[in-house]
């Protein structure tokens, strides 16, 4: 969904559910029944290509399941609610302790690479 220019210049985004996020749930509640991209796109008001990516990295997950054309959450209900179970534990912690910064990260990564990825 497009948003005003303004709002782009300002940092004043929407916030809410991301695509992934809303393409899951339109499948939990759904779960008995499998769509193409395109009526997932237009279930969430969503643009398809963008709902396209978010279930091409979904079925990396293995959240989603794709068959033709058609797509349908995993059968592993667990694993879905796993995923989104810590998923909402990083959303919290990072707001607790403001997440973790990509520069002190490498800062405090070693210079020398773990013992079990060197090539003995």
């Amino acid at each position: 969904m497009p948003v005003r220019i303004e709002e782009f210049e300002s940092g004043d985004l929407p916030s809410g559910p991301s695509v992934p996020e809303r393409v899951v749930a339109h499948l939990y509640a759904n779960r008995d029944k499998a769509f193409t991209r395109s009526e997932i796109a237009s279930a969430i008001d969503a643009d398809a290509n963008a709902v396209g990516t978010a279930l091409s990295r979904l079925k990396k997950r293995d959240i989603v399941r794709h068959r033709g054309e058609y797509w349908a959450l995993a059968t592993d209900l667990d694993r879905v609610r796993d995923a989104y179970a810590l998923r909402d534990v990083s959303a919290r912690l990072d707001a607790e302790d403001g997440g973790i910064d990509p520069e002190t990260w490498d800062d405090a990564a070693p210079d020398e690479p773990h013992p079990s990825e060197r090539e003995d």
